[in-house]
């Protein structure tokens, strides 16, 4: 990234986003700007919003209201896109007889790229030695690595990426999360779009999360965990059905984290003990409670899951 571009501070903007296809309205009124030296997570149910929210951004669709905006200029109006903007929302789109550096070459061409950049993107993602091999042959990681190298040919102050450690072996998934954190170290706006709350856990520093096309949570990763977390505590008892009965019928929110413990909310530390000990149950433990961020996201969106599955039958 050159001193024009860490100078300009480039941000991704969505202004009052609006997208609807006939009767689905996908984006409502969608609003939130992703900030320059951290990696951003961008989250959502299936039917969230998400993929059309990206392809606005990057003007492959057309917003009915709103704007959307990279280093404040709309997709359309970059001169040479690869060098703003570096993005892979899917890593299939290459034609199957095209080489990899060839695919390369001529995005390289198409922005008044140097060739040398070719070279130094396949070393960065680990493809050099596969530089002549035709994309047809290649693995969904190794298309992946090629579809992050042609991210990353202009050197852009801003980058995102749709699911990045899809198909990527324990090896890749590491690398990924260092060159992620790398990027945003280095004062690049980093955007990630994942379903994978494990993964954002361990590399975002911030998370956006959309429902049913509206914003649901525009926070730092430990204000979501310390949100969810707020009021809810661990319980270790030995006799968990008992215990949950009485902390359910004095109005606490329970839920079984395992063999022997419950999650309980609603209900102060002193309560729940004082409740436990009056229906003659021995605590073994009783902690507050550190959610993951998995259990955060699914309490944010609990109500704007468009599509979830039952339970199945019970035996």
């Amino acid at each position: 990234m050159n001193a024009n571009q860490r100078d300009a501070a480039p941000t991704i903007e969505a202004r009052g986003l609006r997208k609807r296809y006939g009767r689905v309205l996908a984006v409502d009124g969608l609003s939130f700007t992703v900030l320059p030296g951290r990696v951003t997570g961008f989250a959502g149910p299936n039917g969230a919003g998400k993929s059309t929210t990206l392809r606005m951004i990057l003007g492959l669709d057309a917003p009915d209201e709103g704007s959307a905006l990279i280093g404040g200029r709309p997709y359309r109006d970059l001169g040479t896109p690869l060098r703003a903007v570096g993005a892979l929302l899917d890593a299939g789109a290459i034609h199957p007889d095209r080489r990899a550096g060839d695919h390369l070459l001529w995005l390289a061409h198409s922005n008044g790229l140097p060739v040398r950049r070719v070279r130094e993107v396949l070393e960065m993602v680990g493809l050099a030695q596969a530089a002549r091999r035709r994309a047809g042959g290649f693995s969904l990681g190794m298309k992946q690595r090629l579809g992050i190298a042609a991210a990353l040919l202009g050197d852009p102050p801003v980058l995102m990426f749709d699911e990045p450690v899809n198909g990527l072996d324990p090896e890749g998934v590491h690398w990924i999360r260092g060159l992620l954190r790398a990027l945003a170290a280095q004062g690049r706006v980093v955007l990630i779009s994942s379903h994978l709350m494990s993964e954002l856990e361990d590399t975002a520093d911030h998370l956006i999360v959309i429902g049913r096309g509206r914003l649901l949570a525009d926070a730092a990763v430990r204000d979501v965990r310390d949100a969810a977390s707020e009021g809810h505590h661990v319980l270790r008892t030995s006799r968990l059905p008992e215990a949950a009965g009485r902390l359910r019928s004095a109005g606490a929110a329970v839920t079984a984290s395992g063999p022997d413990s419950l999650i309980v909310g609603g209900l102060p530390a002193h309560r729940i003990a004082a409740l436990v000990a009056e229906a003659g149950l021995t605590i073994s433990e009783l902690t507050a409670h550190r959610a993951s961020l998995e259990e955060a996201y699914l309490r944010l969106t609990r109500a704007a899951a468009e599509y979830t599955a039952s339970a199945g039958e019970r035996r």
